[in-house]
């Protein structure tokens, strides 16, 4: 509360403020990345990403199809073509073998994809070192979507690092928390004294209102900047929690056959474990459909969500180019997403796992 109040004591109730870089200059030290723009949202950061990149009308986006649709939207709000890539089943993210495939072929039909963002689903880190691999052979720069994965690392590295560009966001459901906002991150300064400038309507350094661009109004307030300080102080018992909520689901179903988890593949990945998910085997479970499971649990006042719906199935992105192999639409399938929130209590977190139980039929 202290940053808010301040915030109004000093009336600064507007985008950007002492909050807002405040903010930035944590996240920089916390994530040991430079430069640092703080945003309206995660959508901002993945837009004003693709237009500091370059990313114009006509041109190819490579992108994961297993996310949530603000990782794909912004490609079309540039009038660009999103190419939606299928998942890994270890790491539910982008299939490094798919994503080469079809850079392959797009470059065949004699269009070279200008990006690719890669999504760092539900926490879990992407095959990084073999995507930044593949990206850089074939020259097409990355926009990393670390919007779920703060706190996430692959081989000790923060999630959201590993781009041209990385984008975070601190969206109210977020393991850390502004209400609302988003982050730009990005070893290029120049990338992010461009964002900085288009995030503010692009005005110029004059005394009045000069625009030679055109921008956006997508600078952070400075009072969720406020709340994001507030949640910072609380970084690693925040994330630790996230993880504490994993390892209790695991341990309580450890012993039954046909529930599984999205769990780190090995060692080099690190998870904040943003959303416990779990998958429910319909050929050894016997009430295992997930909408039954779901609605069950609904009537107990437990909410549960299906997993993302892969954006290739989307209608909205009906026409567009997808290279898939059924791993994302298996998973929609046979997960949900679990109670996992930060404040869950250990008597609520119990009574989940019991009802879970109860209503599939497990001893």
């Amino acid at each position: 509360m202290f940053y808010i109040e301040e915030a109004f004591r000093k009336n600064q109730i507007f985008p950007n403020g002492a909050n807002v870089e405040a903010l930035e200059n944590e996240l920089s030290k916390v994530l040991g990345i430079e430069n640092v723009t703080c945003l309206a949202s995660g959508t901002a950061a993945i837009h004003l990403a693709l237009i500091v990149l370059g990313v114009e009308q006509g041109d190819e986006v490579l992108c994961s199809s297993f996310t949530f649709s603000a990782s794909a939207n912004p490609i079309v709000y540039q009038k660009a073509q999103p190419i939606f890539i299928d998942s890994e089943p270890d790491s539910w993210n982008i299939n490094p073998d798919l994503l080469e495939e079809a850079i392959k072929d797009r470059i065949k039909k004699g269009k070279k994809p200008k990006a690719m963002i890669i999504v760092d689903l539900y926490g879990m880190p992407a095959r990084m070192d073999r995507i930044i691999e593949i990206a850089n052979h074939y020259e097409i720069k990355v926009i990393e979507d670390a919007a779920e994965a703060i706190g996430s690392k692959f081989e000790e590295r923060n999630c959201g690092t590993f781009g041209d560009i990385g984008i975070l966001s601190f969206n109210g459901n977020k393991a850390i928390t502004a209400s609302a906002g988003g982050a730009f991150l990005s070893g290029s300064k120049e990338y992010c004294e461009q964002a900085s400038f288009l995030s503010t309507q692009a005005r110029d350094d004059y005394p009045h209102y000069e625009h030679t661009e055109i921008g956006y109004n997508y600078r952070m307030s400075n009072i969720c900047a406020a709340i994001g300080r507030g949640q910072m102080e609380f970084f690693k018992e925040r994330i630790a929690k996230r993880r504490e909520n994993f390892f209790f689901y695991k341990e309580a179903f450890k012993n039954v056959t046909g529930i599984s988890f999205l769990e780190e593949p090995d060692d080099r990945f690190y998870s904040n474990h943003w959303l416990t998910t779990i998958l429910i085997d319909p050929k050894k479970i016997d009430h295992a459909d997930p909408t039954f499971i779901r609605e069950e649990l609904a009537k107990l006042n437990i909410e549960t969500r299906p997993l993302w719906k892969p954006m290739h199935l989307q209608p909205v992105f009906r026409e567009c180019p997808a290279y898939v192999d059924g791993t994302s639409e298996h998973l929609l399938n046979i997960g949900l997403c679990i109670p996992s929130s930060t404040c869950i209590t250990d008597e609520e977190r119990q009574f989940v796992a019991d009802s879970l139980r109860k209503i599939m039929g497990i001893a």
